[in-house]
């Protein structure tokens, strides 16, 4: 009976939070999947042409990234629960109402409203996994990713299915947000409490102003970010027609290129956090770094289909956890707020998003893109076996009582 009485005086958000946090990941990653598996259908409904998609797509990326300058200042004061809570909620409203829009100007308002909100979500559910980090001693980021590329396999089944019933798009999309506002109204109060984002780093070292000056730390992680996504969306945008226009595969071969990466991707996710934790994260961000630049190699380098398309798995799987552990690596980053270098780490990643398929196609019309995607191989090495990690560090253990410790011990 006592104990019960005190799980009911536990405040919301008192448990590790592990959980609660991988559900952002997935109600997120739903959220924009569904947006963009649905983007053919919306094409087709108002009649958009390629410009306008492209449009589209740019005011929504920048939305994204101005947006997430303000998340990380914000989260320092009012903490990361706050600002998802009402994001988680916003957002499939954003979503409903592209799907509602009547014409072009409504569709872009909606869909760059959209983007904002997803910009703000993005940093500060990566501000939230790292606070989860902290309060239970156990990686968890690797885990998050996973379930965000698990949503979006959910969201394309859904759409593929939803497609061939007949269901049209605004049924969809509105439908989908309702499930989506539910989902975020129920999660909130699971999420960990405010002070959790306001912890003590975890080496026992203050992280400075919810603002914090840029330091070199922050921007050697930052570029190795933006050059991880760079070659991520190069395997992703360019590996099928890599595959069609230089190998002459099918295009039902060439497309399966894009499920094998993201295969390898989430199946290694799930278990990241463990090898993390067992063999240290240099140590696994250093071997990934070699798996992926392996499985490129043997994606760009060989004329046989079925092993081109395992290598662009082989990739994904080393792929997997660099950008976890870059995540975990910025939330220990010394002078600011966790929270501030986490949305200026995510600008990073998302330049290097939007850079990453025009560079590649730039430079394929210089060159050839068989001879692009080769030359990303020396910078995925290179990025991977330079990069800077903090000294890896345990983060806070929770008291009895469920308040963060402030003593910290080195990582076993």
């Amino acid at each position: 009976m006592r104990d019960g009485r005190k799980r009911r005086a536990r405040p919301a958000g008192a448990g590790s939070g592990r959980r609660p946090a991988a559900a952002v990941f997935f109600l997120n990653g739903l959220t924009l999947s569904t947006s963009i598996a649905r983007q053919p259908s919306l094409k087709s409904a108002h009649h958009l042409s390629d410009g306008q998609v492209g449009m589209l797509g740019v005011l929504f990326a920048v939305a994204a990234i101005a947006a997430m300058q303000f998340v990380g200042p914000l989260v320092g004061r009012v903490g990361s629960r706050p600002v998802l809570r009402v994001s988680l909620v916003v957002l499939p409203l954003l979503l409903a109402l592209v799907g509602l829009a009547g014409g072009f100007g409504a569709l872009a308002a909606a869909n760059t409203a959209l983007g904002a909100v997803h910009g703000t979500t993005d940093a500060a559910m990566n501000a939230h996994a790292v606070a989860v980090e902290r309060r239970t001693g156990r990686r968890v980021l690797s885990s998050c990713h996973a379930a965000w590329s698990v949503s979006a396999v959910v969201a394309s089944l859904a759409t593929a299915g939803l497609s061939r019933a007949g269901v049209p798009l605004t049924a969809h999309l509105v439908g989908a947000a309702a499930v989506l506002v539910v989902g975020g109204l129920a999660l909130g109060p699971l999420l960990l409490p405010a002070a959790a984002d306001r912890a003590p780093a975890p080496s026992g070292r203050k992280t400075g102003r919810p603002g914090g000056a840029w330091n070199g730390a922050l921007v050697a992680l930052g570029l190795a970010g933006t050059a991880l996504m760079v070659c991520e969306g190069a395997a992703l945008g360019w590996g099928p027609i890599f595959l069609h226009d230089s190998r002459g595969v099918s295009l039902g071969l060439a497309a399966s290129a894009v499920t094998a990466y993201a295969g390898g991707q989430t199946a290694v996710r799930l278990v990241g956090d463990r090898l993390a934790t067992r063999y240290g994260a240099r140590t696994v961000f250093r071997t990934s770094g070699l798996v992926a630049s392996l499985g490129l190699g043997v994606a760009v380098l060989t004329t046989a289909p079925a092993a081109a398309v395992a290598g662009f798995a082989v990739m994904g799987a080393g792929m997997s956890v660099l950008l976890p552990l870059a995540f975990s690596a910025v939330g220990q980053v010394e002078g600011m707020s966790a929270a501030t270098a986490l949305s200026r780490f995510t600008t990073f990643t998302y330049t290097g998003v939007l850079l990453g398929p025009a560079a590649v196609g730039w430079s394929a019309e210089l060159t050839t893109l068989p001879r692009t995607l080769t030359a990303l191989l020396p910078l995925l090495l290179t990025t991977t076996l330079l990069t800077p990690l903090p000294t890896p560090t345990r983060p806070e253990q929770p008291t009895p009582s469920g308040h963060l410790s402030a003593h910290a011990s080195s990582e076993g």
